[in-house]
């Protein structure tokens, strides 16, 4: 079955009659097009049956060599509505009452498909393409297996060579690079040191490294079309006071969620489990942040894993559990792995132990 069946499938069980997707993930990972987005409405309209494209006619012939879907094109003189009209009767959707809007298009496009259907009753994509993405097939989670690689071996490039004295940029560009020379796209880079590593989004910067720094790293990059994403701490020299209780505690946080992940429990007892090791240990309030996050084309997806999520885990969902305690002033720990939900509990990505490296004597 092709994604796109699997999508009209969907759309026939939520009685949807119309799905509208604009640039972006959605549209990537239903057709593999990734279309130059501007103000410009581009929209692939999708109904029982019909698969097209809205175009503005300078996008036409260059999205024509990666799709052979029908386009309507429209041109800056004419506007975008009559070639809008003229799908959408094609489609047989012209009295289409129940639409499901691509929640990451541009509010102008929605506004256009639903200003030209105003009978229709509006829902997000949450239901059809949303729930089809959560679930990776085995070419997917082969894919995100080869990006956590790439990860791996970017974070022991930047531990071979960092050393008190350098910044933390030093430390992104040895991981970026190493992104770079494995063929895959660099994504982000938090090298938090020493106190910068209580900031659980800490920009990395011109801090240098010192002796006796706890550091977070945080790192990830693309390839493929799908993502990365791993967290692991760094120590030069001697762990700073208290930093071997913190580390276990973190530990046995991510321990506890790995436990509480299986296929028909809520996203959110996989949270609570996390987050009620680090909370009787007296650490709850510098645990701010959820426990996990969906990856795959984009790298913060769903399934989300937050305290109010009432999302049911299935096999082949693809997560985060990323547990952090941060201590302003001091030092952050924040253990993340990308785990793949088999049917007797989560497989981790990674081959990297969670353990505290020392860098140095």
């Amino acid at each position: 079955m092709t994604r796109l069946d699997a999508l009209r499938d969907k759309m026939l069980a939520e009685n949807i009659d119309l799905v509208a997707l604009g640039p972006g993930a959605h549209l990537e990972w239903l057709t593999g097009l990734h279309p130059h987005g501007d103000e410009r409405p581009l929209l692939l309209i999708i109904t029982q049956s019909t698969a097209a494209f809205l175009m503005p006619v300078l996008e036409a012939d260059s999205a024509r060599q990666h799709t052979d879907l029908p386009f309507y094109t429209w041109s800056d003189d004419a506007g975008p509505q009559g070639a809008l009209d003229d799908l959408l009767t094609a489609a047989q959707a012209a009295n289409a009452r129940s639409i499901a809007l691509d929640e990451t298009m541009r509010a102008d496009f929605a506004a256009l498909v639903q200003d030209t259907l105003l009978q229709a009753q509006r829902q997000f994509t949450a239901t059809t393409i949303g729930t089809l993405r959560m679930r990776k097939d085995a070419a997917e989670i082969a894919t995100l297996k080869r990006n956590a690689q790439t990860a791996d071996t970017a974070m022991q490039a930047a531990w071979a060579a960092m050393k008190p004295g350098m910044t933390e940029w030093d430390v992104a560009e040895i991981i970026r690079d190493s992104f770079k020379g494995q063929g895959a796209t660099p994504l982000f880079h938090i090298v938090g040191a020493g106190p910068n590593g209580a900031f659980p989004h800490h920009q990395t910067g011109s801090t240098i490294l010192q002796q006796g720094d706890a550091v977070v790293m945080d790192l990830g990059g693309s390839m493929d079309g799908y993502s990365s994403d791993i967290t692991r701490m760094a120590v030069l020299g001697n762990a700073p006071e208290g930093y071997a209780e913190i580390h276990a505690i973190v530990e046995a946080a991510v321990q506890a969620a790995m436990q509480a992940a299986r296929p028909g429990v809520r996203a959110g007892a996989v949270d609570a489990a996390a987050r009620d090791v680090i909370t009787k240990a007296g650490y709850g309030d510098y645990f701010m942040h959820r426990t996990g996050h969906g990856m795959g084309v984009e790298i913060h997806e769903p399934p989300y894993i937050t305290a109010t999520s009432d999302t049911v885990l299935e096999t082949g969902m693809v997560f985060s559990i990323e547990p952090g305690i941060y201590l302003p002033g001091r030092f952050g720990i924040r253990l993340e792995d990308i785990v793949v939900l088999r049917n007797d509990g989560p497989q981790v990505l990674s081959d990297l132990p969670r353990d505290l490296r020392i860098i140095g004597d």
